[in-house]
């Protein structure tokens, strides 16, 4: 069953005399608990796209929906984690991750018991009580993660999570995000990367964009097993193929963006 479905969609910005078509014929869907990225050139679109998956924008043609039902605007059940972080810095590790249940109105020990176990799902025990300035780039993003999970949402949507990452930090998250997704029964996943290896190694399906005008250019299945194994980045023949594949389809998307 498709929990995400978009239908010719397509979004322009600025006004008649100076329009530009950031997205153009969109059509493709995500299945529930998927885990889904979308890679493309800078500039072609993708976190347009998101951003119309989250309601935060909408289509200037065509559809998108969430369980049939049009997207219309944002919702708690679709939640966002950005690359920023976004935490509050006058606010505690516990006091930001227990943001979203306090705005979902659940009662006081309620909201602790999820506090206590997000906080130990994503391995931060012992930082319950740090205010963001105190802990690295590394546990600020595993607080947005615990933050954006907490209330449960159906929907995951990650823009750029772990770009301001270093090389290290960023394997050992994708490797926490996929622990922590296999924990919480598999949610919908929707990531935005320009890392080709991230997209490979997290996902199931990797839709490959085309240079501005953002259309899809191909949807690749990601046929390998789960849970992942790291040594598969370099070690399984299948991963090189798929990479070596969207490293090509993106490389003439690349060169296209450079000669517009």
């Amino acid at each position: 069953m498709e929990a995400i479905a978009l239908r010719n969609v397509s979004k322009a910005f600025g006004s008649e005399e100076s329009r530009v078509v950031a997205l153009d014929s969109i059509t493709f869907g995500i299945k529930e608990g998927e885990f889904f990225s979308i890679i493309g050139p800078s500039g072609c679109g993708k976190t347009t796209l998101l951003h119309i998956i989250g309601g935060f924008t909408t289509p200037s043609a065509g559809a998108a929906t969430f369980r049939g039902i049009p997207i219309t605007r944002a919702g708690p059940d679709r939640i966002v984690i950005f690359q920023e972080y976004g935490l509050f810095p006058w606010m505690t590790v516990s006091q930001n991750i227990e943001f979203g249940l306090k705005a979902k109105g659940l009662a006081k020990r309620e909201r602790q018991q999820l506090v206590k176990r997000f906080i130990e799902r994503v391995s931060l025990r012992g930082f319950e009580d740090r205010y963001p300035f105190q802990i690295s780039g590394g546990m600020k993003q595993r607080v947005g993660i615990a933050r954006a999970l907490a209330p449960n949402p159906e929907v995951v949507l990650m823009d750029e999570p772990f770009g301001a990452l270093d090389s290290l930090t960023r394997d050992v998250m994708q490797e926490e995000i996929l622990r922590i997704w296999g924990e919480t029964d598999r949610k919908t996943f929707v990531l935005i990367t320009h890392s080709i290896d991230e997209a490979i190694f997290l996902s199931d399906h990797v839709l490959a964009m085309t240079s501005r005008p953002g259309r899809v250019k191909e949807i690749v299945r990601i046929d390998l097993p789960r849970p992942r194994d790291p040594r598969i980045r370099t070690s399984d023949p299948r991963f090189l193929e798929y990479k070596q594949h969207l490293s090509s389809l993106l490389r003439g998307e690349a060169q296209s963006a450079i000669t517009i």
